[in-house]
């Protein structure tokens, strides 16, 4: 319950953005999910499956919507070269040279490496309206996007390394 209370209070502190998210001014207030022009073929597994494909802390945070604790994920620091593919179903989602120094303790990057790849969902949970953003082959939970990232997009996609394996370049 301590550590709930605490990442809950890291999450709406580090995550939130001060001014109106400018992602949910074109997000309908429904959950449905974006992407609708894209052709990205659906990756479905039972829930047995995926416990059996990840671990506990990957498996509560793409599967659950769960969020890992401020500076405890293995990619918020990392500086290497490469790309950040789903942990679930490997669609490649970021690439480090989006990637920039939040100050949050979790990745973050200005820009997916294809708007396909990364499907938004309105979320209204903990009193705040937020955007989600989740895999768009496999739907699993990455994190949430906001309007206060660095330029050229001004966009921050703030992270979870659970949801994220990364690919070092060769």
């Amino acid at each position: 319950m301590k550590y709930l209370l605490i990442t809950l209070t890291l999450l709406a502190s580090a995550c939130t953005s001060q001014s109106q998210n400018a992602r949910l001014a074109t997000t309908d207030n429904s959950s449905a999910i974006s992407n609708k022009d894209c052709d990205i073929k659906k990756v479905t597994k039972t829930d047995k499956e995926w416990k059996k494909q990840l671990t506990a802390i990957q498996y509560e945070v793409v599967r659950e919507a769960g969020t890992e604790r401020a500076f405890s994920g293995v990619y918020w620091d990392n500086k290497k070269e490469g790309t950040y593919v789903c942990v679930a179903c490997d669609l490649p989602l970021f690439s480090s040279e989006t990637k920039f120094e939040s100050g949050t303790g979790w990745p973050s990057f200005w820009q997916p490496v294809d708007k396909c790849n990364v499907a938004d969902k309105v979320d209204n949970k903990f009193g705040m309206r937020r955007v989600e953003n989740v895999c768009a082959r496999c739907d699993s939970h990455l994190g949430h996007v906001f309007d206060d990232g660095p330029k050229p997009t001004g966009l921050r996609y703030c992270m979870n390394s659970a949801s994220l394996r990364f690919v070092e370049s060769k």
